[in-house]
């Protein structure tokens, strides 16, 4: 719950170094964007091609986001609420396609059917690769809500379904709308599906636009549309998204299993199954494959060397951006007015940003301010964190607004300073989602690729960069043990992001 209080400057001071930091590529946008006039910008806006973008652009997001919140909520229903066994195994399972990337599942859809290609295969490849962005914190949502509405509904004549749609969905409301606007985000970033489907959306004519160096101009003001309609996508959200009600007195919570009929189990596990085969088992297959192919000629001292220094990236990226994203989601969750919509506003919305934009724009900065810097670790770390930080901040606001605001009360009543409060109360209750969104950024900067490959050391390989190096040469033998090494690597961080949401939820 959001109240009207003054937040405390050591929260307000930091919450708006990270909406600053969030910002910087911005200044790169509109430098590049009008460096021919104001005039040559509008040109491009009107362009008949750019229009061509921004509705196949929307479209896909639009396309791709209904169906994560279709899977992502049936899948979080069937690992909470269902009887099933061993279902905090088939939570993980479930979670795991966020440990592949894009790309690599795109590059495994096309080769094992390469018509599978353009809006349709961007589309099937993009769902599999995000719907765990609304199914993690809905299952999350889920294991909090109090299942006796649901039980008081059926014991009233509603149907099963209709007890679901009617109760359970109007309780997990609020963290539908908030995975479903970081799958929005998600999917008008993307380059790796998108590039692999040859389906030109904003990213891919970005990408092409700076790689060719000859039109800085329209690449930077297409990269500004994005941010406008990623300010769209959180005002949508912002209004759509409710609050959930919570469990009134003490005691220990219900258990949330239910004995559901066989006629809601069965289709909700057919989708399950579907997920796991078609979301971790068709790009797991074909690494496993390219990598049997390739093994005589891999150098595994090379592939223990990349695996060390993403997982060093990723550890470091991980720390840095929960510390500037915790006062944030601190602010947005216990204080309301212009400067948490502010701050909220700066954080989410560079999220629209492909890497590589994100990349040029760190480098721009780099060049122009910490020279010394450029092509050294702290820069990489500083782009990832950019990236990184709504999927951080948006686990540390939800986490913050499930806890019961009345231990903060109890805290205050007694004599203890807001600040104390925070961080022996506040902060202690939402440990789970801060660690959540902290595996997310450890995570996602493991898999990055374009802000990588611009911003590393030139003497650090990652595995995401050398899965590029090779694949642009079309050895894909060598590619395997990369592959497989970054998926395998990456499932630590995955196991451990949907155990500390709803792992209680499913024992």
């Amino acid at each position: 719950m959001s109240r009207v209080l003054r937040a405390p400057v050591a929260i307000v001071a930091p919450a708006m170094l990270a909406g600053v930091v969030a910002l910087l590529p911005l200044i790169y946008l509109m430098d590049a964007s009008l460096s021919q006039g104001f005039g040559a910008a509008v040109r491009e806006i009107i362009d008949a091609r750019t229009t061509i973008l921004l509705i196949r652009t929307i479209l896909l997001t639009l396309i791709v986001t209904t169906l994560c919140v279709m899977v992502g909520t049936i899948n979080a229903w069937l690992v909470v609420r269902s009887s099933l066994p061993f279902r905090p195994v088939l939570l993980i399972l479930l979670a795991m396609p966020l440990a592949i990337p894009s790309y690599l599942s795109a590059f495994a859809w096309v080769s094992w059917i390469p018509t599978m290609k353009g809006f349709f295969g961007a589309s099937i490849v993009l769902t599999l690769a995000s719907y765990p962005y609304v199914m993690l914190p809905v299952a999350a949502m889920l294991r909090s809500a109090d299942p006796m509405l649901e039980d008081i509904a059926r014991s009233l004549g509603v149907g099963a379904y209709s007890a679901i749609l009617q109760v359970t969905l109007k309780q997990v409301a609020p963290a539908i709308w908030a995975g479903s606007l970081l799958v929005a985000l998600y999917v008008v970033s993307d380059f790796g599906a998108v590039a692999t489907m040859r389906l030109e959306t904003f990213t891919w004519v970005i990408y092409g636009a700076y790689r060719a160096g000859f039109n800085p101009t329209r690449a930077a003001t297409l990269a500004l549309m994005l941010v406008a309609l990623a300010l769209l996508l959180i005002l949508l959200e912002k209004r759509l998204r409710t609050r959930v009600s919570q469990r009134i007195g003490s005691g220990t919570a219900r258990s949330t299993v239910r004995r559901a009929p066989l006629t809601v189990v069965a289709p909700a596990s057919i989708i399950a199954i579907t997920s796991l085969g078609f979301g971790i088992g068709v790009p797991l297959i074909s690494s496993i494959r390219w990598a049997r192919n390739g093994t005589a000629t891999t150098d595994w001292s090379e592939v223990f060397g990349t695996i060390i220094s993403s997982f060093w990236i990723g550890l470091l990226t991980g720390t840095a951006t929960v510390l500037l994203a915790l006062p944030v989601g601190i602010l947005l969750a216990r204080f309301k007015g212009p400067l948490a919509n502010i701050t909220e506003g700066s954080v989410f919305v560079t999220h629209s940003l492909p890497g590589v934009v994100v990349a040029l724009s760190v480098v721009y900065l780099g060049i122009n301010l910490v020279r010394p810097l450029y092509q050294q670790l702290p820069l990489l770390i500083f782009g990832q964190v950019i990236i990184f930080l709504p999927l951080v901040v948006g686990a540390v606001r939800t986490s913050i607004e499930q806890s019961r605001i009345a231990l903060e009360d109890v805290s205050r009543s007694l004599g203890v300073s807001r600040m104390a409060t925070i961080f022996r109360v506040t902060i202690p209750l939402a440990v789970p989602g801060i660690a959540a969104g902290g595996a997310l950024a450890v995570l996602g900067a493991m898999k990055e690729l374009p802000t990588t490959l611009i911003l590393r050391p030139t003497s650090v390989e990652t595995l995401a960069t050398s899965i590029w190096k090779h694949s642009v040469v079309s050895d894909f033998g060598a590619v395997g043990p990369y592959a497989v090494a970054l998926m395998f690597l990456a499932a630590l961080p995955t196991a451990l992001l949907s155990h500390v949401a709803v792992a209680k939820s499913v024992k």
